[in-house]
């Protein structure tokens, strides 16, 4: 099922041993578009240690009717888990070592290890990429939300949330608030269709008109996000559906060229 990062926050986080804190934060992997740690504030309940990484990986199960997520971790393995300022850009050596810890695959030294819990399964979008131990790839979610997106000739609006396929965690769409130009519109780009990211200037480029967006299928967020309204946006943009083999590997983005951290 497809959700919205921000109906996610504020899930309550618990150990097999008892309750660790609330998701306040996501952190994608910018290559992949794969949410790769939820970010949990501990509160007291890790004698004053908060926030801490959370991977996807260590969940138990996901009680979307008591917003809950149960883990497969102690409280002490989780408060005892490698230091990271969730306030800045995480390198690959601060996820080297927090995979290391819990004895986790990397899903960067495999091809195909694109999305959870699956992680031996192929991923369409994903390729092997070397990388070096400062390289960084996670994004706070809370940080580009506020980012602008630029058309191919004007400004379109600010990336408002981010829609997750809830069992393998890739972002399958930007939701996009053209709010500056048409009064309460939202409109779903998938992350495969932006051309450029410039972390420096806070902007997210997408190869499409403004009146392309003004044109396409409104999303409202009561409504949620079902096959139908996707065909549609897919069928309007003249994109291969992604939830079809034999097409959704021609949906791949262009070599993106991000600039600056």
């Amino acid at each position: 099922m497809l959700r919205s990062l921000k109906d996610l926050e504020h899930y309550a986080v618990t150990a097999t041993d008892g309750d660790v804190g609330s998701v306040v934060n996501f952190l994608f992997d910018d290559e992949r578009w794969v949410v790769r740690h939820l970010v949990v504030d501990t509160g007291n309940f890790l004698d004053g240690r908060h926030p801490v990484l959370i991977s996807p990986i260590s969940f138990h199960q996901a009680d979307w009717a008591t917003r809950h997520f149960h883990l497969s971790l102690t409280k002490d393995k989780i408060k005892h888990s490698p230091s990271v300022d969730v306030d800045k850009p995480v390198s690959r050596q601060h996820e080297s070592d927090y995979y290391g810890y819990y004895k986790y695959p990397s899903y960067w030294e495999s091809s195909g290890m694109g999305a959870y819990p699956g992680l031996t399964q192929g991923n369409p979008y994903g390729s092997h990429v070397t990388t070096k131990p400062s390289d960084v790839h996670l994004r706070s979610a809370r940080e580009v939300r506020r980012y602008h997106v630029q058309g191919n000739d004007q400004a379109i609006g600010h990336i408002d949330d981010f829609i997750v396929d809830d069992v393998t965690w890739e972002v399958r769409y930007l939701v996009i608030n053209t709010t500056n130009w048409w009064f309460g519109k939202k409109v779903l780009v998938s992350p495969h269709w932006t051309s450029r990211i410039s972390w420096l200037e806070d902007t997210v480029h997408v190869d499409l008109s403004r009146q392309q967006i003004k044109d396409s299928p409104e999303w409202k967020p009561d409504a949620g996000v079902n096959r139908e309204y996707e065909a549609r946006l897919y069928d309007y943009y003249g994109r291969p559906v992604y939830w079809d083999p034999q097409s959704r590997t021609a949906d791949v983005a262009p070599s993106r060229v991000i600039t600056a951290l």
